[in-house]
């Protein structure tokens, strides 16, 4: 028992300092290189309230910046998409919808004898056309005649055959587009025929009469605007003969 008493004291003594330890060093020869790094340590650092040099202290003035927050320098090239939004084309003109060519497209169309502009008529804007085939459906089936496959499926056969017919007549061609857009805004007068037949009958004479003015009125807009759009100079009686026919047969839908 009196050896573990002696052991528990050296275990548990209180008054351990430094020259204890360097003791032990001495006392156990495998840790001799341990022990020499602790006690270098011990010697490099420097005592309380020992001298230290002023050029070895850290400068409280050394840092300008804030943390997270660096320092603005002029110099510092900025991104180039900060400003990108801004310089961005409205979403209507990227989509190709501009509200001023199609209310100057319309006042072509209503008035046959006012000269058209060919540059915006050569644009391929199907914004106004779809609106009128829409109207002239919704009008159609005011009236009792659910004919919104006749009416699509002429338009596109109409398109088709007006495409091939111009390819052969003009010297620079035209593209699918730019007669859909034609065709569709010259479908304005037969609206409002189709809004007619809603509130009276179309079948008799003055019905009859009416309709072949609005025959004449649609397929003398289309070949007066292909005409200035297409530079075909003295053609117009020839491209308005198929525009007749073409309209023709909306007439007779909205007629019959």
């Amino acid at each position: 028992m009196s050896n573990f008493e002696q052991f528990q004291f050296d275990f548990y003594q209180s008054n351990y300092t430094i020259e204890d330890q360097e003791e032990g060093c001495d006392s156990y020869g495998s840790d001799k290189n341990l022990c020499a790094s602790r006690q270098s340590q011990t010697d490099k650092q420097p005592a309380v309230g020992a001298f230290v040099p002023s050029d070895m202290l850290p400068s409280p003035h050394s840092y300008t910046g804030q943390i997270l927050q660096p320092a603005y320098s002029p110099d510092t090239p900025q991104l180039g998409y900060v400003d990108g939004f801004d310089e961005e084309p409205p979403l209507l003109e990227e989509l190709g919808i501009n509200f001023e060519h199609i209310w100057q497209k319309t006042l072509t169309v209503l008035n046959p004898m006012k000269p058209a502009d060919g540059s915006i008529m050569n644009e391929t804007d199907l914004t106004g056309p779809m609106v009128f085939c829409l109207a002239l459906g919704a009008t159609l089936l005011m009236a009792g005649k659910v004919h919104f496959g006749y009416v699509y499926g002429m338009s596109a056969m109409g398109c088709l055959a007006m495409h091939a017919l111009l390819n052969l007549m003009s010297v620079s061609g035209v593209s699918h587009g730019c007669v859909a857009s034609v065709l569709g805004y010259c479908l304005l007068p037969m609206v409002i025929l189709s809004s007619c037949a809603v509130v009276f009958s179309l079948q008799g004479m003055p019905g009859t009469v009416f309709a072949l003015f609005i025959i004449g009125w649609c397929s003398l807009s289309a070949s007066k605007i292909f005409t200035s759009a297409l530079a075909m100079e003295g053609q117009q009686l020839l491209i308005a003969y198929p525009c007749a026919l073409l309209y023709g047969l909306f007439a007779l839908l909205t007629v019959f």
